[in-house]
């Protein structure tokens, strides 16, 4: 033998031992000389020995720039001598073992994959073949498939498929080697064409000769062997396999035997794995079916509750959970139709869509539920789609994005004839308006210079055609001549709650404490505990001035007065003890109530009959809202139901609570435990009332009269509660109404109870939710309304519940409502409340309810305390709705300095501000953040004076009026989303829609584009409020295009609204704004407005549901309080755009544009954008399960394995035989 002489130079680069090792192995290789095979086997020993004993060995060959992997895998190629071989295959080994996965994946992308591939064809023609190569060459494969993701089409293609099973079925004595091969029939598995063919060669019947009942031998082999039998259960093929041979029954007894045996709990992962194939083989129907008929549902709630009280088996425990809710027998939803419970006959069938595939189906059709419960009528697996999905590229791809550039563009386009777009020069008379007939006063008057033009009407020189002064241009309250009566009284002053309190009038003030606070005067006593029982509706429309409402409160006027206290003024007589009806004969009635007014002489004297006197003391009670005027305007709000109640909450008005509301922490195993009770409804059938106890379906339905069950009430504008089941004595199942014409959109909720006991922790259980998450599994809470704590001083809308979580349930939808997909389940919201008072009538909602009416009320009420010498105001009817209801258009504006020729010129040049809100009924969050809009352009603020002097207003505040009155979610009276219209509304079925979009045109065509356009919003999944734009280049910069290549020119403005808005709200969050144009965004009214308007700054605001994780409100949910503030912040962010965009004020802050930079060093990995901005807004939440038997994908498991609340195992990559586990503790 020739000793080869090794190199004594020491070089670290090129020259250490172990380069000049592998530079002789790699000499070797190249001369190939007979003999060569000894040197070959002692340089390998030698690396060997130092890759076995040196870290630096190890890291020095798999090193960038390091040829050391590819020497090895050359020799290994080339070589014939078994021990060098055998070296090689140790080095192997030692390398990818420890480093974590990019050693492995280093060895993938040299080719190891193939040539290891190789090497066991080769082997496996020996006969008999080489035992220790055959370990060591299934070892390494195992250790180097999980980073290979075409191992099993390769493996497959070479032939070396069957090598490894046949190995494990001649040799299952002999564990050594049947172990590896185990490993690598797993990592095969993987790929479902390869589970089918292993499934025909009976690699499932070999797995159940090694699996067996408890035995503490062994135990690796074991857990091995149930891994890879739940990879080959995930093929359909497979899994039917084992359910015709009875297997679900035998997987159940030794689940069974493991946990009787295991009482130290040494062998969870022996016991997860049994779940695990059971997981697997219960993904197909027939395999559920086999499980219910195994008595599986009972086993695995036994032993799952007795596995509670030991915290490191909360794997076990999560694992059975989410098999018994897959098999959970589908049920129907106990509805008789998926449509609304009320129905509006459109005026116009739309020619395709959901719609007319609603108004097309056959009268006797069940639309709640299918024949089918999944797709597992065919065997899917593809070799192609597997094989094609592996190809997929691995960076990130959003196919939702528009790539088109020529789309991308703005093109400004009419859309309709110039003649045409005329008929909305009426919304626009402050363009013609010369105001010479009114009392404007200059706050430096001029002396006026006689010219002979001024004698008719004024020409100012506009953009566009002007209207002529004869036109009709009546502009509510400006001329103070023809004020009312309510302008007589205020128009020489602000409204108090619009402007800071004086201390001149505060000393006059009698009204005033010292303390600056304004007092309510009582309102109303509650009479003894018996608040419901036995009183009538109220009735509040007939009624006459002397009696006119005052079972609430009013606004009580005194001009004297710097802040308005609330008052009533009279007593109410006409109630009586039991109870009863204030006024006859009228149609309009309050929601439960017992009430009785007090005067307010006697106002210290009087209280409660429970004792607490009825006095509010507040320093933010709306003077917009006004109960009297309240119920005015709903005397005036058409709805399909014909509602005749008004809900208190409306009536009464909200004050935010003085107390902040965080983010509820979520208890651990909450969502576990709600599981568990809806498992025990299949388990212990007797034990479920099942009692309807509301439903608007059934006319004949009454309210139940026993005392120990909740009433029900949503029969109120706004108002969504279909049905109500009484579960077990304290528990409700609720089913939301979907919106009109449509089958589906439950989210939204709002429903009155009455009946509670102090004491109970009551359940309520909303089970027909669609949306796959919410925020109320991250600490978002309902909100409820007592009337017993607003009739003792705390009338507040405030965050409740406990246990409180959002999850997959047992209730099936239809294709018919799911899009064509079989097998889509409901969600369930669930939380529990403990209620204060008994029999009390309290209110629950989804968010802040904000009511049509609120919204007239309101705008009436800005519109009678306006001073008409300062602001412009004008409220028009932009069209009317499909049932008869005005949709508002406000103009808002600050009135000329004087009617002379300069300050006309610069009223009528003022640049536009459009915005637009609750397009969705179901986002309330946009109405309030609109009200604090709207309330801040009327103060007397003087920065709203200066924005005033700005700019022209032309709001539209509620652009689903329909949608809002009905209690639809997302939907107007259409059934369609009207905020998916805007490319092409229809003027019949969507009539806000076509005319907003007028407005806009109108204002195109005369050139007099809007500064900004932005439409407010309310989002569901994610927290902060935050800003969608449009940005070609940053469209292009998220599909991987270098747009700083293309020929794009973009003026980067759009951006500095929202950077002003993150510097100035407090609840406002760059970081999730999004600038990304996508393809299934291209007709909402953002993108429409940015490319057919030509409007540049084109924003959706989106306001958060549930609160803020950064900022000064971090860790609070939001209140109305922050959105109504959010609102004026909007306002203030216009003022600094208009002042860092004027030349002569400000230069503009480079860092307010530098975008370039801030985005290409942001890593944007979005499903959707405007979905999920950016990373994930919320990480997973602590027990997220996907309980689903849509897909037989293993992703719930992964989750069920990540989520920190069902467990944190060690990174079982299925090839580690520790039994050891690591549970995070939350």
């Amino acid at each position: 033998m020739n000793k080869v002489k090794l190199s004594s130079e020491k070089s670290v680069s090129t020259n250490s031992r172990t380069m000049s090792l592998l530079s002789q192995l790699e000499k070797i290789n190249l001369d190939s000389v007979l003999g060569e095979a000894d040197n070959a086997r002692y340089v390998t020993s030698k690396i060997l020995h130092l890759v076995q004993s040196q870290e630096k060995t190890r890291k020095e060959m798999t090193s960038k720039g390091s040829t050391g992997i590819e020497v090895i895998l050359s020799t290994l190629e080339n070589t014939r001598d078994p021990q060098t071989i055998l070296n090689i295959l140790n080095i192997l080994i030692e390398l990818v073992s420890i480093g974590g996965g990019r050693r492995a994946s280093v060895l993938v992308t040299k080719g190891g994959t193939q040539i290891l591939l190789q090497l066991l064809l080769n082997a496996n023609r020996e006969s008999p073949p080489n035992e220790e190569l055959m370990v060591l060459l299934h070892t390494l494969l195992a250790k180097i498939g999980p980073k290979d993701k075409k191992i099993g089409m390769k493996a497959r293609i070479n032939g070396a498929l069957n090598i490894s099973l046949n190995l494990v079925k001649h040799n299952l004595q002999n564990h050594r080697l049947i172990l590896p091969c185990l490993q690598v029939l797993r990592v095969y598995s993987t790929n479902s064409v390869n589970a089918v063919s292993l499934g025909k060669n009976g690699v499932v019947e070999l797995m159940f000769k090694i699996i067996g009942p408890f035995s503490k031998k062994n135990t690796s082999l074991m857990k091995v062997a149930l891994d890879t039998l739940a990879a080959l259960l995930k093929s359909k093929t497979n899994a039917r396999r084992a359910v015709d041979r009875g297997y679900v029954h035998v997987l159940l007894t030794i689940y069974v035997d493991w946990h009787r045996h295991d009482s130290r709990h040494r062998y969870m992962l022996i016991r997860k794995g049994v779940l695990q194939c059971i997981k697997s083989v219960t993904n197909i129907k027939l395999g559920r079916k086999a499980f219910i008929d195994a008595n599986g549902m009972k086993i695995l709630y036994n032993t799952s509750q007795e596995c509670l009280a030991v915290r490191t088996l909360d794997p076990l425990v999560n694992t059975s959970s989410l098999i018994m809710r897959k098999c959970f027998p589908k049920n129907r939803l106990p509805l008789p139709t998926i449509k609304s419970a009320f129905h509006f006959q459109l005026p116009v069938i739309p020619a395709s869509g959901p719609v007319a595939q609603l108004y097309n189906l056959p009268p006797d059709v069940d639309d709640v539920v299918d024949e089918s419960d999944d797709n597992d009528d065919a065997e899917t697996e593809s070799e192609i789609e597997n094989e094609i999905e592996d190809d997929k590229d691995q960076h990130f791809k959003n196919d939702d994005i528009e790539t088109d550039i020529n789309k991308l563009k703005p093109r400004q386009e009419l859309g309709r004839p110039l003649e045409e777009l005329k008929m909305y020069e009426k919304f626009f008379p402050e363009l013609s308006e010369n105001f010479q007939e009114c009392d404007l006063v200059s706050e430096e008057p001029k002396p006026f210079v006689p010219d002979a033009n001024l004698g008719g009407p004024i020409v100012v020189p506009t953009a566009g055609e002007e209207v002529s002064a004869e036109a009709n241009l009546s502009v509510k309250g400006i001329s103070l001549k023809e004020s009312n009566s309510l302008l007589t009284e205020e128009c020489n002053r602000r409204p108090a709650f619009l402007e800071l309190p004086k201390k001149d009038s505060i000393k006059d003030s009698s009204l005033l404490q010292q303390n600056d606070q304004r007092k309510l005067l009582p309102s109303c006593q509650c009479l003894s505990q018996e608040i419901v029982k036995g009183l009538d509706r109220i009735s509040l429309q007939n009624s006459t001035k002397s009696d006119q409402y005052y079972a609430g409160c009013v606004i009580k006027k005194e001009n004297k007065a710097s802040l308005t206290p609330l008052a009533c003024s009279k007593t109410c007589e006409h109630v009586s003890p039991c109870g009863g009806s204030l006024f006859e004969g009228s149609s309009v009635h309050l929601g439960k109530l017992c009430c009785t007014g007090v005067d307010s002489e006697e106002e210290d004297s009087r209280s409660s009959s429970s004792g607490e006197q009825v006095v509010l003391e507040v320093s933010d009670v709306s003077p917009v809202h006004d109960c009297d005027l309240y119920i005015e305007m709903v005397k005036n709000t058409k709805s399909i139901p014909e509602y005749s109640e008004v809900a208190y909450p409306d009536y009464f008005g909200h004050i935010p609570p003085p107390f902040k509301e965080p983010i509820l922490e979520r208890p651990y195993g909450v969502q576990r435990t709600k599981i568990s009770q809806d498992i025990e409804r299949l388990i212990h059938q007797n034990d479920i009332i099942d009692r309807v106890v509301y439903d608007l379906d059934n006319s004949s339905w009454s309210v139940p009269e026993e005392a120990d069950v909740l009433k029900f009430n949503s029969k109120f504008e706004s108002g969504n509660l279909r049905k109500v089941i009484q579960i077990r004595k304290n528990e409700y199942d609720l089913i939301l109404n979907s919106d009109i014409n449509s089958n589906h959109y439950h989210q939204w909720f709002y429903f009155e109870v009455s009946g509670m006991k102090t004491g109970i922790g009551y359940r309520f259980n909303i089970i027909n939710c669609e949306k796959s998450n919410s925020q109320f599994n991250y600490g978002m809470q309902p909100l409820m309304y007592s009337v017993q704590e607003a009739l003792n001083s705390r009338p507040s809308w405030t965050r409740v519940g406990t246990d409180i979580c959002y999850y997959k349930n047992h209730f099936s939808r239809s294709s018919i409502a799911a899009g064509g997909q079989k097998g889509k389940s409901y969600y369930t919201i669930t939380f529990t409340v403990t209620f204060q008072h008994k029999d009390d009538v309290c209110y629950f909602a989804y968010h802040y309810p904000y009511t049509y009416s609120t919204l007239k009320m309101h705008l009436q009420k800005l519109e009678s305390m306006h001073n008409p010498q300062q602001i412009y105001f004008r409220q028009d009817v932009l069209c009317e709705t499909l049932a008869g209801n005005s949709c508002p258009l406000v103009t808002i504006t600050a009135m000329p300095e004087s009617n002379y020729y300069d300050h006309i010129c610069q009223f009528r040049n003022r640049p536009y501000i459009f915005l637009s809100a609750r397009v969705h009924p179901g986002e309330t969050n946009a109405s309030w953040v609109m009200k604090g809009t709207l309330e801040y352009l009327m103060s007397n603020n003087p920065n709203a004076q200066s924005l005033r002097e700005s700019y022209i207003f032309k709001i539209i505040p509620m652009l689903n009026p329909d949608g809002v009155i009905n209690g639809n979610h997302r939907c107007s009276l259409s059934g369609e989303d009207l905020n998916r219209q805007w490319q092409n509304p229809n003027p019949d079925l969507h009539p806000t829609i076509y005319h907003a979009k007028g407005l806009l045109q109108y204002l195109a065509a005369i050139k007099r584009l809007p500064l900004v356009y932005c439409d407010y919003h309310g989002h569901s999944r994610k927290k902060n409020v935050f800003m969608y734009g449009c940005s070609i280049k940053e469209t292009m910069w998220h599909t991987n295009v270098n747009a700083a290549s293309c020929d794009l020119m973009e003026d980067p403005g759009y951006r500095t609204l929202p950077k002003i808005l993150s510097q100035t709200a407090p609840a406002f969050c760059m970081g999730s704004c999004s600038f990304v144009v996508e393809k299934s965004k291209e007709s909402t009214a953002r993108v429409v407005v940015w490319r057919e308007i030509g409007v540049q700054r084109s924003y959706t605001m989106e306001s958060t549901l549930c609160g803020c994780d950064q900022g000064k409100y971090k860790g609070l949910q939001i209140g109305t309080r922050e959105l109504e503030e959010m609102g004026a912040k909007f306002c203030v962010g216009l003022l600094r755009l208009k002042r860092m965009s004027s030349p002569l004020e400000y230069n503009l802050p480079s860092s307010l544009l530098d975008i370039e930079n801030e985005l290409i060093e942001s890593s944007c990995k979005v499903t959707s954008p405007t979905t999920y901005v950016l990373d994930e807004d919320e990480p997973r939440f602590l027990e997220e399960v996907d309980y689903s038997a849509e897909s037989n994908d293993d992703q719930d498991i992964e989750l069920a394995e990540n989520a920190g609340d069902y467990e944190a195992t060690n990174q079982e990559d299925g090839l580690s035989d520790s039994d050891s586990t690591r549970i995070l503790l939350s």
